[in-house]
């Protein structure tokens, strides 16, 4: 008996039924976006245009025209968004001015971070306006209300990828106001504080998921930001988060659930294996984008000791796009295993940085889209 091949799929159906383990016509190639010097290294090599370079956004136009031309068939981003930031944002302001022409500036968040002229990586942070609760009832807890303008309009086009509802930041957020040494500080100094400031955080995130879940849309995935790891592990203990940050998680993806959202994903860069427990406890069933790092992250440790249920997208070594076509075929070998596990797309472990090759990244999604 001869099996038919299952017909073509859009691009939203093959990556549902590719995490669901259904039967596909092939693996959906999936990217984690792209830094802005990347697309304006391409654009000056004639691959997209300069207004092309400025313009790119997540999932916006220039992004689906750069995934029709490098072989993507989308981004790992949202579709719907509400507004779960400070409100208003403070505004950016130079503080100093230092010889060598660094500067001292104040953040949309009141973190003042050290500017280095060409510097293109995270800037240093050298103070936090947050550091109180006189700073926090001020400054803070006023731009964390709930207002009906921070609810987002869902788009007239839908676009052909799974339709992601953003749902905030819990903790990783938190972290940004304090630091990591004031989120460290404020635990032993005044943890009333921490615990109003997390929940307050997170009751934002909670009320913009409820009014966006009364959309007339059917989401596939839910997603959250927290980077609240490092290369070594978190940067808070897991006893902590599973104290102060799992409940809320547990209560927004119980909401989801009840919606019928099949997925939740939450984006952490680092060595998540102490807090992936929790995450996955509370609900969260897709780990991305799973950076290899140092620590070699695979998700294959983690299916062994929690099962199908965990999924993941992510765990492509991107720095192999500013090698050779052998470094790209190295990785897709070693990346074979883990397609073979299901419920699992490789996807570059972090937006593709400067030096990528195009032609190079041409060639990965080709051999992707063949397995």
């Amino acid at each position: 008996m001869t099996l038919s091949a299952p017909p073509s799929l859009t691009k939203r159906e093959r990556t549902l039924a590719w995490l669901r383990g259904e039967e596909t016509d092939r693996l959906p190639a999936v990217h984690f976006g792209f830094w802005r010097e990347t697309l304006q290294e391409w654009a000056e090599q004639g691959h997209l245009t300069a207004d092309q370079a400025a313009q790119y956004g997540d999932g916006n136009e220039v992004d689906d025209w750069i995934c029709e031309q490098l072989g993507f068939d989308h981004a790992w981003t949202c579709w719907g968004w509400s507004n779960l930031q400070l409100d208003p944002l403070f505004e950016r302001r130079v503080i100093k001015e230092l010889p060598d022409g660094s500067r001292h500036v104040l953040n949309e968040e009141g973190v003042v971070e050290l500017e280095v002229p060409g510097a293109t990586s995270i800037p240093a942070e050298i103070e936090h306006l947050l550091e109180d609760r006189e700073s926090w009832e001020e400054h803070y807890l006023p731009r964390l209300q709930w207002q009906d303008e921070r609810v987002g309009d869902v788009p007239a086009s839908v676009p052909d990828r799974p339709l992601g509802l953003w749902c905030g930041s819990l903790i990783g957020k938190v972290r940004n106001l304090l630091g990591v040494e004031g989120l460290a500080y404020m635990q032993m100094d005044d943890p009333d504080l921490l615990c109003e400031v997390i929940d307050t955080c997170a009751g934002l995130c909670l009320r913009g998921v409820e009014e966006m879940l009364k959309k007339d849309v059917t989401w596939d995935f839910a997603h959250f930001w927290e980077d609240i790891c490092y290369n070594h592990g978190p940067l808070v203990q897991p006893a902590f988060f599973a104290d102060l940050v799992k409940p809320w998680y547990a209560r927004i993806t119980a909401l989801l659930h009840e919606h019928g959202v099949e997925f939740v994903s939450v984006d952490c860069d680092g060595c998540i294996d102490h807090l992936l427990p929790h995450w996955f406890e509370a609900g969260v069933n897709i780990m991305f984008p799973i950076e290899v790092g140092t620590w070699n992250a695979s998700i294959a440790p983690w299916r062994e000791q929690y099962g199908p249920g965990l999924l993941g997208v992510g765990g492509m070594r991107k720095h192999v796009f500013a090698e050779d076509r052998t470094a790209v075929d190295a990785e897709i070998e070693r990346l074979k295993p883990l397609i073979d596990l299901g419920g699992y797309i490789p996807c570059p472990d972090h937006r593709i940085p400067p030096g990528a090759k195009w032609e190079l990244v041409q060639y990965y999604t080709e051999k992707l889209r063949g397995l």
